[in-house]
């Protein structure tokens, strides 16, 4: 299993006191205060032991409401399974429906996390390429050219890391009838469903018609608790209990405080979340007038908080550039490749950090593609 791309670059950084932070998907703004409190309040009341492998049922039961709401879904509480974080929930979830040998279709570039999974598993992956021509958005005809008759699951990602593309809804619905046709199970990882710049995203199992779709979620990215370690799977009935049964062995359950704290994000005032996306928005605009007047062409993101940047007329390669870059200016982004072999000309910076860091690192990144270019 190769190592990430992203934390390399992110080791090499942090030798660097002055390093702009470009490279790491880590919200800028702070868990809020009362998700914060409720997790003290959980620890005062001596609410620190086991909990159920899916979940406590209150947090199982706010998931469905809030989900169901939001989506306009019917889900019920005993379709979610609560996992530390979002990654736990594509491991078992992939686990659960898998066994060695099959093989998993998964977009070029990706979110470098997948690939490792799939590797662990002994799972193989058959890329399908994300074209510029196309707006790096999957298309069907592209993913089927790559099924075979070991193919038994589909991986989405909408928004995405790393492009920041949006799947349209009408994509979705023949990607759906693709995975209907050739009987395929289909992971969406929505992550980043709520941090959209100018259309909402459309949920996968929005177009579900035949229970094969499982949904993955989390709050580190919508709330800033990356850290605590709080994600979800959605899943048809039947699947929920072996996504559970699998969770066990591994993880056990999510601890209690935190699922406290989830209960308390999902059940408190909302408007944190539109003032967080707000920001992204604003960051957005700012870094793509950035590289537009500094003439870097970029992929204008629609969700999430990362741009995919072409540094293809330095003539460097993506690693080469992103080395020299944290080195010599002292800012930290992502080589393409770490996303896959589509990305060989391409870096991925994030939007997270903090607005004045953010301009200057830019403003940086910028300057070396133009000089280096020359």
């Amino acid at each position: 299993m190769p190592r990430s791309g992203i934390r390399e670059i992110f080791d090499l950084a942090h030798q660097i006191p002055d390093a702009i932070h470009l490279e790491a998907g880590e919200p800028s703004y702070p868990t809020p205060p009362h998700i914060c409190q409720a997790a003290i309040d959980a620890l005062n009341e001596g609410f620190t032991k086991y909990t159920p492998n899916s979940g406590i049922p209150e947090l199982r039961r706010a998931i469905a409401d809030d989900v169901s709401r939001r989506c306009a879904l019917a889900v019920d509480p005993d379709q979610v399974v609560v996992t530390p974080g979002g990654v736990a929930a594509l491991f078992t979830a992939i686990k659960a429906l898998t066994d060695p040998g099959d093989s998993v279709l998964l977009s070029d570039p990706a979110w470098p996390n997948y690939r490792m999974m799939l590797t662990v598993l002994g799972l193989e992956v058959q890329a399908y390429p994300l074209l510029f021509d196309d707006g790096l958005i999957p298309r069907p005809e592209v993913i089927e050219r790559h099924i075979t008759d070991t193919s038994k699951l589909l991986i989405l990602n909408s928004p995405s890391n790393p492009t920041g593309t949006v799947i349209p809804p009408e994509v979705l619905a023949e990607i759906m009838e693709l995975a209907r046709r050739y009987d395929l199970w289909v992971l969406s990882d929505e992550v980043y469903d709520q941090l959209t710049f100018d259309e909402e995203a459309a949920p996968v199992a929005r177009f579900d018609t035949d229970s094969r779709v499982i949904t993955v979620n989390s709050f580190s990215k919508t709330y800033a608790m990356t850290g605590w370690r709080v994600g979800y799977a959605i899943c048809p009935q039947e699947i929920a209990p072996l996504v559970s049964k699998v969770q066990e062995p591994i993880t056990s359950c999510v601890n209690g405080p935190a699922q406290r704290a989830a209960v308390a994000a999902l059940m408190g005032p909302q408007e944190v979340v539109a003032a967080m996306r707000a920001g992204y928005r604003h960051r957005r605009d700012l870094v793509m007038e950035m590289l537009m007047q500094g003439g870097v062409p970029a992929v204008r993101p629609q969700g999430a908080f990362y741009a995919w940047v072409d540094i293809a007329r330095t003539g460097m390669s993506d690693r080469e550039f992103a080395l020299k870059l944290v080195r010599d200016r002292h800012v930290a982004v992502v080589p393409g490749t770490t996303f896959g072999s589509q990305g060989s000309s391409s870096i991925r910076l994030s939007l997270a950090t903090e607005t004045e860091l953010l301009s200057e690192g830019v403003r940086r990144l910028v300057e070396a593609v133009n000089q280096w270019a020359s």
